[in-house]
C-alpha cells in the first residue's frame, strides 16, 4: 500500500469567540488557513487534487462549504472538494479521506482541515415562526400573506443559536463530562493539574516558537490567545463549576476547553508525489481508528475504544508511543481516558501513560478548540513535534461529541 505523508500544515491563530475575529465568518478563516498552507509550503494551487474540509457549525445558506474554501481561496476551480461534518473529530475525519484518496490513486496531493467560527453561528427562529414565514412566502395574494403573518406573536421574533446539547440526551458535553468524572472518580485537583500543564507547556511552546511556526497570522495576531501563562493551580481551585453547580461540581471554566474560532489545514501528499516534489515528508500516518459507543456509557469515552483497538491492529504498544497527543475536552475526559486505558474497559488494559509524553506543547485547553479544526491542529503539532524530537511513533487521540472518536498513528521517514 503506498505510504500517505503529511508534509506540512498552517492555521490560523486560535482566539476565544466573541473577540477578536468576530467580524471573520468561518470561511474567510477557513479560505485564510489554505491560502497560509500554500504559502507556508511555496506550494503551486494547480498541484493540488482534493481538498477535504470540515466545519460543525454549518451555515445552512453554504451547505458545500469545501467548495466555496476553493472558490474563494487561491486554489483553482478545478479542485475537487468535499465537506465533513463530524463534529470534533471532523479535522481527522477529512485527514483520513484524503489518506483514501491518495492510497486509492485518485489523488496525489490533497488537503484537509477544519474550522469553526463560534462567534458567528447561524441564527435561526423558532419551528413555529419558520412554519408562519415559509407559509407567507408562498402564499399567492398579499391578502394570504397578511392573514398568515397575523399569526405571528412577539415571542416568535426571539432568535436562537444552536445548542450544545447532545440532540440524543439533551445534556451537553459539560454535563456528560460531569457524570463521567463521578463515575471513574477523578478528583477535582486531578482536573485542575491537567489544565495548568496544559497552559504551561502551550506557553512554552509559544515563547520558543514551536507553535507561532504553525500559525498563519491574521489581523496582525500571531500567537494564540487563550494561552494563560499567569494561572496557577491556586487560582484554578478557586473557579466555581459551571456545569454541576452543587458541591460535587468539579468541572470549571479552567480546567474546560473554551469555545474557539480558528482554522486548520495540512498537507498530504503521496510518497512517490512527495520525492518528486523534493520534499521530506514530516511524518507519514501508519494506521488510523474510528470507535462509537453509546452516549450513556460516557459521551467523551470512545477513545478508551478506538486507541487500544488501534494498538491491537498494528501490534504496537502504547510504550512504544514517543510523543501522546490527546484532546482536551476538559481535564476530566483526559483523565477518564487514561484510566481507561490503564485499567481497561470495553478493551483490554494498554497499559499507563507517562505523563512527560503527553501534550508537551499543551492541547485544548489552553490553545483553544474550534471543533472541526482540532484534528489538522494536533496532527500539524505532532508531526511537527516528532521531527524536532526525532521521534518514531507518535498517537493522536481525539473524543468527539455523539460519544464518538479518532486514534491515529505517525511514523517518522
Amino acid at each position: 500500500m503506498p505510504r500517505v505523508a503529511v508534509v506540512g500544515g498552517a492555521r490560523t491563530p486560535f482566539v476565544k469567540a466573541g473577540t477578536v475575529f468576530r467580524n471573520h465568518t468561518a470561511l474567510d478563516l477557513g479560505v485564510h488557513s489554505v491560502n497560509g498552507l500554500l504559502e507556508k509550503q511555496a506550494l503551486d494551487p494547480n498541484s493540488v487534487d482534493e481538498l477535504v474540509y470540515g466545519i460543525t457549525v454549518l451555515d445552512a445558506r453554504i451547505p458545500q462549504f469545501a467548495r466555496e474554501v476553493v472558490f474563494s481561496s487561491g486554489l483553482p476551480s478545478s479542485v475537487r472538494a468535499l465537506t465533513v461534518i463530524d463534529n470534533c473529530i471532523a479535522g481527522t475525519s477529512a485527514i483520513t479521506s484524503v489518506f483514501d484518496s491518495i492510497v486509492a490513486g485518485r489523488a496525489e496531493i490533497g488537503l484537509a482541515g477544519g474550522v469553526e467560527s463560534m462567534s458567528n453561528p447561524m441564527v435561526m427562529f423558532s419551528r413555529r415562526a419558520s412554519r408562519i414565514f415559509l407559509d407567507a412566502a408562498s402564499a399567492r395574494t398579499l391578502g394570504q400573506r397578511l392573514r398568515i403573518f397575523t399569526r405571528l406573536r412577539p415571542s416568535n421574533f426571539k432568535p436562537g443559536v444552536p445548542g450544545v446539547q447532545e440532540p440524543s440526551t439533551g445534556l451537553s458535553m459539560g454535563e456528560h463530562t460531569e457524570l463521567t468524572v463521578k463515575e471513574w472518580k477523578i478528583s477535582r485537583e486531578d482536573q485542575d493539574e491537567i489544565a495548568y500543564r496544559s497552559h504551561m507547556n502551550a506557553h512554552q511552546a509559544t515563547e520558543d516558537g514551536q507553535l507561532k511556526a504553525e500559525i498563519h497570522p491574521l489581523d496582525g495576531y500571531e500567537h494564540d490567545l487563550l494561552i494563560r501563562p499567569d494561572t496557577s493551580l491556586d487560582k484554578l481551585a478557586m473557579l466555581p463549576p459551571v456545569f454541576d453547580r452543587s458541591a460535587e461540581g468539579t468541572l470549571t471554566a479552567g480546567n474546560s476547553s473554551p469555545l474557539t474560532d480558528g482554522a486548520a489545514v495540512v498537507l498530504l501528499m503521496s510518497e512517490d508525489r512527495a520525492k518528486k516534489e523534493n520534499r521530506a515528508p514530516l511524518v507519514f500516518i501508519k494506521a488510523f481508528e474510528y470507535a462509537a459507543i453509546d452516549p450513556q456509557d460516557g459521551l467523551l469515552m470512545a477513545p478508551g475504544v478506538a486507541v487500544p483497538r488501534l494498538l491491537r491492529k498494528t501490534g504496537l504498544s502504547l510504550s512504544d508511543m514517543d510523543l501522546i497527543e490527546m484532546h482536551e475536552a476538559f481535564g476530566g475526559q483526559v483523565a477518564s481516558n487514561l484510566r481507561a486505558w490503564e485499567q481497561g474497559w470495553k478493551e483490554p488494559a494498554i497499559g499507563s501513560v507517562d505523563r512527560k509524553k503527553l501534550n508537551q506543547l499543551g492541547s485544548s485547553i489552553a490553545v483553544g478548540h474550534p471543533f472541526a479544526a482540532t484534528g489538522a491542529r494536533i496532527v500539524t503539532t505532532l508531526a511537527n513535534e516528532m521531527k524536532r524530537r526525532d521521534a518514531r511513533y507518535g498517537l493522536v487521540s481525539i473524543c468527539a461529541a455523539g460519544a464518538q472518536a479518532s486514534a491515529m498513528i505517525l511514523e517518522r521517514p
